[in-house]
């Protein structure tokens, strides 16, 4: 599949700042700081939707970005995890992403700075993320109000939260979308070898170098971890998008069918010739607008089931 030269052109950049990352994982670099603003910056490209408000808050003790629409239905709030394999990416990145989903859920958006690895291992994001959702319960949001996504890590931790919350004794929200999730660091879905090559963004070999700097010795298989192997059971609704180039496809694909065997609802929507976190593009790539759109109806739906049984 080809695509437009502007989408192309972003592919390639950010493909570029994500090279940056290789000697700084491999001990050849220690410029982790310039290499992580020229991420950000790349993804900060993506233009941010008019008629939103962006404000810099404090959830509890971990820095955040709330993302406002103009309009807003009762106390609505998506809880979103930024990407970025665990030693990159935050919310300075995702206005545009985030910037959509508030006005299609008519909800504000809050997105957590959480510690990023090789400085804060695992499971230091799962700590933070955890810890602002415990705020926004104690801010006063209803659990049924409280939507979650994320993408590629952050889309696994749209699961791995939501179990930390259930074994925390925390009311879980209403659902959860998970974009391109990186659901299993063991790497063992066929398509870590059929798309390694095929995919225009990810490589299996940037993979294992992101999980070896994110576990510092956990296993590969610890269930906070990589979701596919956690005890999911009784969790709320859960969308899973993967793009069909993806080398994650495998692994997503496992993800949903390990939440379906153990009762939980979920959705799997593979979109064909799609790549990692295609919804970035939004504002240049359609399909990128219909995945958000879609991702939003499912998060949508939830929360007005839980307004309807109040």
């Amino acid at each position: 599949m080809e695509f437009s030269t502007v989408v192309q052109e972003r592919i390639d950049a950010w493909n570029e700042a994500s090279l940056a990352f290789g000697p700084l994982l491999r001990g050849e670099s220690r410029a982790w700081t310039e290499a992580r603003q020229n991420y950000v910056g790349v993804l900060a490209e993506h233009p941010t939707p008019e008629g939103v408000s962006i404000e810099e808050i404090d959830m509890g003790g971990i820095p955040a970005t709330v993302v406002s629409p103009e309009t807003i239905v009762g106390d609505r709030v998506l809880l979103y995890l930024h990407g970025g394999g665990y030693i990159a990416g935050s919310p300075a990145g995702y206005h545009g992403l985030a910037g959509h989903f508030a006005k299609l859920l008519n909800a504000r958006v809050y997105m957590p700075d959480y510690r990023l690895a090789p400085e804060h291992p695992f499971p230091a994001a799962i700590e933070d993320s955890l810890a602002a959702y415990a705020w926004l319960l104690d801010q006063g949001h209803s659990p049924g109000s409280i939507v979650f996504s994320g993408d590629s890590a952050g889309g696994a931790m749209v699961v791995s939260v939501m179990v930390a919350a259930k074994r925390a004794g925390l009311p879980l929200p209403a659902a959860g979308a998970a974009l391109s999730p990186w659901a299993n660091l063991e790497h063992s879905g066929a398509s870590m070898a059929t798309r390694d090559g095929v995919d225009p963004t990810v490589s299996l070999a940037g993979l294992n170098l992101m999980a070896r700097a994110f576990l510092d010795g956990v296993p590969k298989s610890d269930p906070d971890a990589s979701p596919v192997f956690a005890d999911v059971r009784g969790l709320p609704p859960i969308l899973v998008h993967i793009g069909e180039r993806e080398v994650m496809l495998s692994d997503a694909m496992r993800l949903a069918e390990h939440l379906a065997e153990n009762r939980v609802r979920v959705s799997l929507e593979v979109w064909p010739g799609m790549f990692h976190v295609w919804h970035l593009f939004a504002a240049v790539l359609p399909e990128g607008m219909q995945a958000l759109t879609g991702a939003a109806a499912f998060l949508d739906a939830a929360m007005s089931r839980h307004v309807a049984t109040k």
